[in-house]
């Protein structure tokens, strides 16, 4: 996949929906009857990088201050759904220690790698942080897909979506826009913007709800990569 392709379509498909006023709102964000949780193997930005995505934000909620705003604690790479979060999933009913198990006997085969993150791209229904990889990154996803297909453990990986890029998701629809085109504007001029490059030391195994808000997720386990 030619990751600048895919961003760059994305972006000018959900831009125009967008200016349409063809956007999809969440209408179960602020829902205390979402009940959607799984398992996700995750990446954390630093520090630095996450400074530059808050003073982004920061930003467009002069615009746009009724939408959702990812906080630093929630904002996050998906590196492989394990189990996609859907109404019901219960924690108790799965044995964690395998997974860790079973996830560390992959990884002890792979190094750490870099992550920039650079511009912005859309869906029609939220507002995400362009992520560029190495192709270490999918290496484990595969090594992932293939060592769990070869297992008992119950997973889900790839059925919504096989999964191959990077971004972060750091803006979601949760009302109309009020200020449509100076948002679009603003989001314009962030299109090509460097947030920063990151190397990926650790992955956390997490049990989350939809949107990795800090209150519901639970670390399950940190794991750490050789450096390369």
């Amino acid at each position: 996949m030619n990751l600048a392709e895919h961003y760059n379509k994305l972006y000018r498909d959900s831009i125009a929906k967008i200016a349409n006023g063809n956007y999809e709102i969440d209408r179960l964000i602020d829902s205390d009857a979402d009940n959607r949780f799984g398992i996700t193997l995750v990446i954390r930005p630093d520090a630095a990088t996450n400074h530059n995505i808050q003073e982004f934000l920061a930003d467009v909620k002069t615009i746009e201050p009724d939408q959702y705003y990812y906080q630093n604690a929630d904002i996050h790479i998906t590196l492989m759904s394990v189990i996609s979060c859907y109404d019901g999933f219960d924690l108790k009913d799965f044995n964690v220690q395998d997974y860790i198990n079973f996830i560390k006997k992959v990884l002890v085969r792979h190094k750490s790698f870099k992550i920039q993150f650079k511009g912005i791209t859309a869906s029609p229904s939220c507002i995400l942080i362009q992520g560029f990889l190495t192709d270490t990154l999918n290496e484990i996803r595969d090594d992932l897909r293939k060592t769990f297909k070869n297992s008992d453990l119950q997973q889900s990986i790839d059925e919504r979506y096989i999964i191959q890029t990077a971004h972060s998701t750091v803006i979601r629809f949760r009302s109309e826009l009020k200020n449509q085109a100076a948002f679009i504007d603003l989001i314009e001029k962030y299109r090509d913007f460097d947030f920063g490059t990151f190397e990926v030391k650790q992955l956390e195994l997490v049990y989350n709800d939809w949107y990795q808000r800090e209150r519901f997720v639970k670390k399950l386990h940190t794991f750490s990569l050789a450096i390369d």
